[in-house]
């Protein structure tokens, strides 16, 4: 779609946005860009370039949830909110995903998407003494791919080849994303995961969940969002920054994805979209309560566990702090 090929993002497009000290000495400094939306919809703030073009990859999977309800998936709210995850793999998240295929018939061996253990380091461990391999179930994207199947048997399109980017389901997810974020995507990649990854503005990205936040995206939207901001653990799991943010501020629906991407929106419209121009992970955390923050949104019941430390010989010795927006 649109051009064929794009350069990708340039370090001009990104600033400062966190710095990480070590016994009181500043020792790394994160750049990104950040933009910050009103409850109206307007830029409340920004950092480096709101414009920048990006693969915001498993954030993105709220708009493919989205056309997913919109094409008959019908779920109550945990279930539709793994469809929604990347999820730890942990047995809840695993018996979710096996609980969403068998309502269409199938079974794990539908699953097409990457083969992999659990993210949640325990339950990866277990896997291993159990003697199991990894597996598509296992991976943190089969509730996503296991909502697509479902979506697919739904409207009597084809399982075997539900990736491919003519598919009718992919194309279905690429009209909604388009349409939620106002941005006709300028090219589309191949995720992790297998399923085709679009470009988004970050702006864009911003308005196309607050769009479903606030209702503007329809009913659909509204389940959406209700699934995402109801059940946390199910979003991610035991230890996830995600989780602990989502689940200690009611309102908020949040999705993080690979090589540092985040995008939150409250119910009332206000929205952030982030990314961190190294892909690390590490700060991005940080960067989304200090922006939440800033946007009013009362943050202290976030859990001390999302807080980034450092650490020195296994004790705190220093932790990343967000620069002031």
């Amino acid at each position: 779609m649109g051009r064929s090929q794009l350069t990708g993002v340039a370090g001009k497009q990104f600033a400062p946005l966190a710095v990480v000290s070590r016994n009181g000495v500043d020792e790394s400094v994160h750049f990104g860009a950040l933009v910050a939306l009103n409850a109206d919809g307007s830029i409340a703030f920004s950092v480096g370039d709101p414009e920048v073009e990006i693969f915001p990859r498993s954030s993105t999977k709220p708009f493919q949830a989205l056309a997913m309800v919109r094409h008959g998936l019908t779920l109550d709210a945990e279930h539709l909110a793994l469809v929604c995850a990347s999820h730890n793999g942990e047995q809840i998240h695993q018996r979710i995903a096996s609980e969403i295929l068998a309502s269409v018939g199938l079974d794990e061996n539908a699953l097409a998407n990457t083969h992999d253990y659990p993210l949640h380091v325990d339950s990866a461990h277990q896997a291993i003494r159990d003697g199991k391999a990894k597996s598509s179930l296992q991976m943190n994207c089969s509730g996503k791919h296991a909502g697509m199947l479902a979506t697919c048997v739904i409207n009597g399109w084809s399982t075997t080849d539900y990736l491919a980017q003519d598919h009718p389901l992919q194309q279905a997810i690429t009209h909604t994303l388009a349409e939620v974020t106002a941005m006709t995507p300028p090219a589309i990649g191949v995720d992790g995961c297998g399923a085709p990854a679009h470009v988004v503005g970050l702006r864009h990205l911003a308005q196309g969940l607050r769009s479903i936040a606030t209702g503007d995206a329809g009913d659909s939207g509204r389940e959406v969002f209700t699934a995402m901001s109801h059940y946390p653990h199910v979003i991610g799991g035991t230890g996830r920054h995600v989780t602990g943010i989502v689940g200690a501020i009611p309102g908020l629906c949040a999705k993080d994805g690979a090589e540092s991407v985040y995008v939150a929106a409250m119910e009332d419209g206000r929205a952030i979209a982030l990314k961190m121009s190294d892909g690390s992970g590490r700060a991005i955390a940080t960067v989304l309560q200090a922006a939440l923050a800033r946007l009013d949104v009362d943050t202290s019941g976030v859990p001390a566990y999302v807080d980034e430390m450092v650490l020195g010989h296994g004790q705190p010795v220093g932790r990343v702090r967000a620069i002031e927006m």
